[in-house]
C-alpha cells in the first residue's frame, strides 16, 4: 500500500498505481480516478483495480477578488489554504464540512455540507464555474447555464464525470470568522427535537453531539451547539498545525465502550445545563478534530466505518431512536455521534446526499462481520423510513441500498467519463447495470 493514499476509514486496501493528469487521455491505461486528500471515509476515493491521479501536487490559488468575494483555485487546493487567504479580508466559506483538510475538487465532487445546511444548502451552491478535463482531450467550461447537465452531474458526482482542473467559488462576508456559540445540554432525544425548530430559526449554524451509549430515560441525551459569526469576535487566526498527534496505530481499538462511556459522561457533565453564550475560535467550532493529527488511528489497525444517513423530518424522532437502539443492541460504541437538520435549500448537484430532514452520523471501529451486520441493520431502518445513506462516507452498503438512496444514479452513469471509475461505483452502480427484468425491487433486494 502506498503511504498517503488511504481513505480516512483506514480499512485495508490493496496496492494502487499512480497516474498523472496527462494519463487521463492515455490509451489502454485502465480506469483512473482523481485523488484529493483522502478524507472520504469510504471507497469513493479508491480505485484499486486501476490508477489514482493525485491532485494536490502543484495546486495553487489562482485569483481572489476581495471586492466580489470570488476565488479561483486549482482543484487540489485545501479548504484550509483558502481560509488562510480570505479570512483576513473578512470572508469565510459559505459552507464548510467538518474538516478543512479536504480539497476544493473533493468538496465539489462530494457536494459536502456543513452545520448551516438549513440556511445555505450544500457546497455546490457556492460553485460559480469550473473547468472539467475529460478523456477525449476536452477542457469543458461548466456553469449553471453553460454545459448545465455536466455541471449538475459533476457536483456530487464523486469525481466520475471528468477531472476538475480549477473552480471559481463564491465566499461570504462575515464580521469575524470566530463564532458566538450558544450551547446547552438536553437530557434525552426529546429535548433536542423540542428545541431544534427555534434554534435553527435564529442561528446560522447548529449541530448536536449525542451520547450514543445512554439508555432508558436518558437515551439520546446530548449537547446542542448553535452558532453565528460573532460581531465582536475579533481577528481570527489562520489555520494552525495540529496541536496533538497520534503517531502510530495502537494494536487495539482505544475508542471502545469502556473509554467512551467515561468520555461521554465527562463531556455531557461539563456542558451547561441551560443556554450559555460565548465566543469560540472558528477552528474549534467548525473543525475540532483537525487539531489532532491522524486521530483516526485511535480506532486501531482495522480502521473504522462511518454511517451517515438522512431521513424525513416527519418521523425523525422515532427513526433516530431506532438507529441508536439498534447500535446498542449490537453492542457497538460510536465515538462521534452527530445529529443535525438538513433544510429544504435545493442543491444544484444531481447526486447530492442532503435532502430535507435530519441526518445522524455514527462512527464505529471495524470489528469485522459483527460490525458489517450492524451496519446492514442500520441501513434497513433508514430504508424503511424513506431515507438515504451518504455514499462518500460509505464502503459497504449494498447496490440495492445505493439505488434506493439515489434512484437517479443512471443519469450520472450516462454522464460518467468512460476512463474514470472508483471502487464505490464499481461495487454499487456497476452491479446494477443490467436489464430491469433481471433485477429484484430495491426494497426487497436490500432486505435480502
Amino acid at each position: 500500500m502506498r503511504h498517503g493514499f488511504n481513505s480516512w476509514g483506514r480499512v485495508v486496501r490493496r496496492h494502487r498505481d499512480i497516474a498523472s493528469l496527462a494519463g487521463l487521455t492515455g490509451s489502454g491505461a485502465g480506469a483512473l480516478l482523481p485523488f484529493g486528500n483522502g478524507r472520504s471515509y469510504g471507497d469513493s476515493c479508491h480505485n484499486d483495480a486501476g490508477r489514482l491521479m493525485p491532485m494536490r501536487p502543484g495546486a495553487a490559488i489562482r485569483a481572489f477578488d476581495p471586492e466580489t468575494g470570488l476565488l479561483t483555485a486549482d482543484a487540489g487546493v485545501l479548504l484550509s489554504e483558502i481560509l488562510a487567504l480570505v479570512m483576513p479580508h473578512g470572508y469565510f466559506l459559505e459552507v464548510t464540512p467538518g474538516t478543512a483538510q479536504v480539497t476544493l475538487g473533493g468538496a465539489i465532487a462530494n457536494d459536502v455540507h456543513g452545520k448551516n445546511h438549513h440556511r445555505r444548502g450544500t457546497f455546490g451552491r457556492s460553485v460559480v464555474s469550473f473547468v472539467l478535463c475529460t478523456s477525449d482531450g476536452s477542457n469543458i467550461a461548466c456553469t449553471p447555464a453553460q454545459n448545465a447537465g455536466l455541471f449538475q452531474a459533476t457536483i456530487g458526482g464523486m469525481g466520475l464525470t471528468g477531472v476538475i482542473e480549477a473552480a471559481t467559488i463564491r465566499l461570504m462576508r462575515v464580521p469575524s470568522a470566530n463564532v458566538r456559540q450558544t450551547a446547552f445540554r438536553f437530557a434525552s432525544i426529546d429535548g433536542y427535537f423540542d428545541a431544534i425548530d427555534a434554534i435553527d430559526a435564529s442561528h446560522e449554524y447548529s449541530v448536536s453531539w449525542i451520547d450514543q451509549l445512554a439508555r432508558g430515560s436518558s437515551l439520546g441525551r446530548g449537547v446542542l451547539m448553535a452558532g453565528d459569526h460573532a460581531e465582536d469576535g475579533g481577528p481570527a487566526r489562520p489555520p494552525a498545525p495540529p496541536r496533538l498527534s497520534v503517531p502510530f496505530s495502537p494494536p487495539v481499538n482505544l475508542l471502545n465502550r469502556v473509554t467512551l462511556k467515561a468520555f461521554n459522561a465527562l463531556y455531557f457533565g461539563r456542558a451547561p445545563e441551560t443556554s450559555k453564550s460565548s465566543i469560540v475560535p472558528w477552528g474549534s467550532y467548525f473543525h475540532p478534530l483537525d487539531a489532532i493529527r491522524d486521530w483516526n488511528r485511535l480506532y486501531g489497525p482495522r480502521g473504522l466505518f462511518q454511517h451517515q444517513s438522512v431521513y424525513p423530518a416527519e418521523t425523525a424522532r422515532e427513526t433516530t431512536i431506532r438507529l441508536i437502539e439498534c447500535a446498542q443492541r449490537h453492542g457497538a460504541a460510536s465515538f462521534l455521534t452527530v445529529l443535525k437538520r438538513f433544510g429544504d435549500v435545493p442543491s444544484p448537484g444531481l447526486m447530492s446526499f442532503p435532502r430535507p430532514g435530519f441526518t445522524l452520523t455514527l462512527d464505529f471501529a471495524n470489528s469485522g462481520p459483527a460490525t458489517l451486520a450492524m451496519l446492514d441493520a442500520l441501513d434497513q431502518i433508514v430504508l424503511l423510513a424513506g431515507g438515504a445513506i451518504n455514499p462518500y462516507k460509505d464502503q459497504r452498503m449494498s447496490a440495492a441500498m445505493f439505488e434506493a438512496s439515489f434512484p437517479n444514479w443512471r443519469t450520472l452513469e450516462a454522464q460518467r467519463d468512460p476512463a474514470l471509475m472508483s471502487d464505490f461505483w464499481r461495487r454499487t452502480a456497476m452491479r446494477l447495470v443490467r436489464p430491469e427484468h433481471e433485477r429484484m425491487p430495491a426494497r426487497a433486494a436490500a432486505a435480502g
